[in-house]
């Protein structure tokens, strides 16, 4: 079974351009930027990032047709919005503090 490279390279594009200045990379920025050890913080976005990638290739459009998509982008909605309100949060408690 031959590699499809023109899958393969159209996939890296598409992923490596969505996450430029994503809010994967500015969380990996930030927290590198609380760290001494930019190898681990590397290592361990890249290990993340793999395995996310690997569920969503698994599960492909088998989740959709279980769960309505709406439902599915609500859920994501969400989350995300949650995430956003305990960053905040935890920013304006912080505020005061002078970095380590």
């Amino acid at each position: 079974m031959a590699l499809p490279l023109g899958l393969l390279a159209s996939t890296f594009a598409t992923v490596f351009l969505a996450e430029l200045g994503d809010k994967t990379q500015l969380a990996i920025v930030t927290i590198s930027g609380t760290s001494s050890r930019p190898g681990a913080v590397f290592a361990g976005s890249a290990t993340a990032l793999v395995l996310a990638s690997l569920v969503g290739a698994a599960a492909g459009g088998s989740l959709s047709s279980l769960i309505p998509t709406n439902l599915l982008q609500l859920a994501a909605a969400v989350g995300f919005l949650l995430i956003g309100m305990q960053l905040i949060i935890r920013s304006l408690a912080n505020a005061g503090t002078p970095p380590e």
